[in-house]
């Protein structure tokens, strides 16, 4: 695998890494500021967190495998 294809595999891990750090903060507003007022969002929530922490998992995996190889 040449250097180009790593940065993108970094960059894509990145990017979900990013995204499922977002799903969990928009969790945390919930609870630390309307949650008496917004708990049924946290089931949504909480599905898309856990996909977006898989699609993390998937490439981290992906470039850990294309760094050690």
């Amino acid at each position: 695998m040449n250097e180009e294809e790593l940065k993108a595999l970094n960059k894509d891990a990145k990017k979900k890494k990013r995204i499922a750090t977002e799903w969990a903060s928009k969790i945390h507003d919930v609870v630390e500021d309307t949650l008496w007022s917004d708990y049924e969002q946290l089931t949504e929530l909480a599905s898309n967190t856990i996909l977006a922490c898989e699609a993390w998992k998937e490439a981290q995996a992906k470039l850990d495998q294309a760094t050690t190889a």
